[in-house]
């Protein structure tokens, strides 16, 4: 992890979990984490399936000069790429799986802002493990970020952490980069070759430059 906001709000979700799996919604509580709070958001799988937005961190609304509530987290990815990130994020909560992202915010400059999220899985007063806590956070600020909004993110690569270790800066697994895209060919399917990342599926493919 390169934000110090993902290394924060993993190490405090490693600390709530304890012997198990997952932590519990129930046991956030934002005092302890106050200084990162606008970084960070929730994200609740709803009954059909969507995987949307329940709250989101002030900075995280003030990069896409919008309230995010209620969005969707694919929407907030180039289209060819939201099917992909709808499947991430589902699969982080039904393996148990933390996954961090390497990502390039895209605003109306030419400038690719080079981004970090993290999404941890998390259990609802229910039960069940459907929702996810994270944080998205740009790792440079340059000039313009404060004039020009992001309008959408462009996947860089998926990186799955290892909850099993005990250093924090040993568990995570290498990132498996996303390569640029090739010239679409009739007979290569409908995104090319699949490879398995543990339980995620990583599509070749990628952004176009």
């Amino acid at each position: 992890m390169r934000s110090k906001t993902a290394i924060e709000i993993y190490a405090y979700w490693d600390e709530l979990r304890g012997h198990r799996e997952v932590p519990s919604r129930n046991q956030i509580e934002p005092a302890h984490i106050r200084n990162i709070l606008a970084d960070l958001f929730i994200l609740e799988k709803a009954a059909n399936g969507d995987v949307r937005f329940r709250l989101a961190g002030t900075r995280i609304c003030a990069l896409f000069a919008r309230e995010l509530r209620s969005t969707t987290f694919d929407a907030l990815w180039l289209g060819e790429q939201t099917a992909r990130l709808r499947r991430v994020a589902n699969e982080v909560m039904q393996h148990k799986s933390p996954v961090v992202l390497s990502a390039s915010a895209l605003a109306s400059t030419a400038d690719r802002l080079p981004t970090e999220i993290i999404l941890l899985p998390l259990r609802s007063p229910d039960g069940d493990i459907d929702r996810i806590i994270g944080a998205l956070v740009p790792l440079t600020r340059p000039l313009w970020i404060e004039a020009t909004p992001v309008n959408f993110l462009d996947l860089d690569g998926i990186r799955v952490l290892d909850v099993e270790k005990t250093s924090l800066f040993l568990q995570n697994r290498p990132e498996i980069p996303l390569p640029a895209r090739q010239p679409a060919m009739t007979n290569q399917g409908l995104a090319g070759t699949i490879r398995r990342v543990l339980h995620l599926r990583v599509f070749e493919g990628g952004r176009q430059d």
